[in-house]
Formats: C-alpha cells, structure tokens, sequence
C-alpha cells in the first residue's frame, strides 16, 4: 500500500506528459512485476491508425522515453495487433493476447470520451490475476484523469497540440538544461566555439507557417480552414519523434522543438514533413503548402532572440517561393540574411 501511494503522489506531482508517462510506467512495473511496460500514441494518418511507441521500461532497467530511427513514420499500422485494434473499434476498456513464445500481452486504452490517442502495454510471462488486474485499473484511472487534466491546460482545443503557454514553460525547460550541460562541460570559449561548428547533436526550434492559408478560408470557408488547420496538426504529430514537441502557436502558425539531433538531421526531419503536407490531399481544398524556418537553439541567447530568428528565416521562405525550409545560420553565412543590431530583447534586420 505505501508502495501504491508514493506512485500516485508521484504522478499527480507532474506537470508534463513526458514525467507522466515515465512515472505510470514506472508504477505499473513495480506494482505489477512486469516484463516490460510501454506507453503507446495512437495515431490516425489519412484514415489508417497506427500505434508508436513513446516511452518504454524493461525489467531491471530505467524508464525512458523511446526513440525511433526514422521519425517521419508514423509507426506500425494497428492491423498488426488485431487483438488491440478489436479492442479500440469495440471501445472496450482492455485487450490480452498471448504469443507463440507464451507471453500475456495486456492492452489498455485510455478513453478520453470517444478517443484513444495513448494506450498501455504490459507484457509478462504469465497471467495476471484479477487483484493484480484491479490494481493496475486503479492506476490507469489515476493517470488518465491527470492526463485530462494536463491536456485541457497544456492544449489547444481545435488541433489538440500543445498551446503557446506550453512553449514558453517548454523552451524555457530546454534552455536550462542546455545550459547546465555546457556549464558542466567547462570547455574554454574556443573549444565551445569549434564544437558548435562540429556536426553535434543539438536542439532546434522550427516555425511553420500555412502558405496563403487566408486564400483558403475567404475561399471555402472558416469550416474547411479548421479542417486543414487539423489535418497539418495530425502530419506534425506523426512526422516527428516521440521526444520532439509541437505546438500551435497561434493562427495557422506553429512551432516545433527538436530535442537532440544533428543538423543534418534536423534538415531531413523538417523538410520530409514539408514534403508530407505538399503531398497530402486535403479535401475539398486540395493542395496545401507550408513554409518553414528553423535556428538552433543556444542556451545563451533569450527565447525572443531564438524566435525572432526563426521567424526571420521563416518570413525569407515565405518571401521566396513558399513551400521552402530555411536554415537561419546558413542564410546569414551566406549573406542572405544581414544581422545590423542586438540587444538582449530583440534583433533587428
């Protein structure tokens, strides 16, 4: 029972889904003596839902949230797990499945009304008995009311990504590890210098911006702009990784926070999005385009100088052609983009 307690208290003491996640599975794994417990997104792309896994615990090991080789995938389609998909189609509460090898595989969704959008997987050797079965009920119950919770505050309510509040708590969370990590590291300011130049993995914050999205709604209306608005948010969903962050920031603009990964990286991760939107069909509307700019994230410079370079690099695409992804730093180097003046609130071009 104090076992049980110290996990609700430190579920509810969260106030991010990332913590979240790790802490239900975390719970689940020690309550229950599972093999290995996963948290999986239900995605729905163009009709077709597919399950991807975002943070995972083996026994004998640490939760940790799960990454995934190619980012633009949305993940396995849910026909491979018929056992699952039976059980979202019915809206029934779980789902268990035994393989060849003899293990239990217990599927729950966690309902939010009609919609599953996150699901739990616990795989074990054996059956669970029904008080093991009732306890880890308890549990979900626990975390899918606080993820309710999380959601209304943390999300935008026609898209479902997280709000413009959101992102500054996020990127403010981002530039305070990045710098206790380079503080930590304690490189004289040459070597900082030529490892910034160096192919490493950083963070990375993107601007996305619907091209002509106002030709849009003036031309088949304010219903079909949300539709388009949506459907660009399900693409962002399901064309970055699991650790990466989308939000809507307002209008038909939205950002993205790339967690840990190289420029190169970075380029193919954005530009495949923009080619997964340039080749969506969009009913009634048709073809729709998004222009992007992006920056790497510095953990000494002020969020307002982050986002107004981005933008700057966004305003170059969108002033170019549309249908672009501009990098900032490569715009400057190559005199495309001339710095005049800063100051430690803002840049002027």
């Amino acid at each position: 029972m104090d076992s049980l307690l110290k996990h609700m208290v430190d579920m509810t003491g969260h106030r991010d889904h990332t913590m979240l996640d790790v802490s239900v599975i975390s719970a689940v794994q020690e309550l229950a003596g599972a093999r290995q417990t996963r948290v999986l997104t239900l995605t729905s792309v163009r009709g077709q839902l597919f399950v991807r896994p975002r943070a995972i615990i083996v026994c004998g090991s640490p939760a940790r949230m799960e990454d995934h080789a190619d980012p633009s995938c949305a993940g396995d389609p849910i026909s491979l797990f018929p056992a699952l998909a039976a059980c979202i189609a019915r809206h029934e509460q779980s789902a268990d499945q035994v393989d060849a090898d003899g293990n239990h595989t217990l599927w729950l969704p966690i309902w939010l009304g009609d919609k599953a959008n996150t699901c739990l997987e616990i795989v074990n050797p054996t059956p669970y008995t029904s008080e093991t079965i009732h306890v880890v009920g308890g549990i979900v119950s626990v975390y899918r009311n606080f993820q309710n919770l999380l959601d209304y505050s943390e999300r935008d309510s026609l898209t479902g990504l997280l709000n413009r509040k959101t992102f500054d708590d996020q990127l403010a969370k981002m530039l305070q590890a990045s710098t206790a990590e380079q503080d930590a590291l304690a490189l004289p300011p040459g070597e900082l210098e030529r490892r910034r130049h160096n192919d490493e993995e950083r963070q990375w914050l993107a601007v996305v911006d619907v091209d002509h999205f106002k030709h849009v709604n003036d031309k088949f209306g304010h219903l079909y702009g949300d539709e388009v608005l949506i459907l660009i948010a399900n693409l962002l969903t399901s064309s970055f990784r699991a650790q990466d962050r989308v939000f809507r920031f307002g209008g038909e603009e939205f950002v993205v926070l790339l967690r840990s990964t190289s420029q190169a990286n970075a380029a193919r991760i954005i530009d495949r999005f923009r080619s997964n939107v340039e080749t969506h069909e969009f009913p009634q509307v048709g073809k729709v385009t998004v222009s992007i700019g992006y920056v790497s994230i510095s953990a000494y410079q002020a969020p307002v100088i982050i986002l107004g370079q981005a933008d700057q690099a966004l305003y170059y695409a969108k002033s170019h052609g549309r249908n672009k992804v501009c990098h900032y730093d490569e715009l400057v180097s190559g005199g495309l983009l001339q710095l005049i003046e800063s100051n430690d609130e803002a840049e002027f071009f």
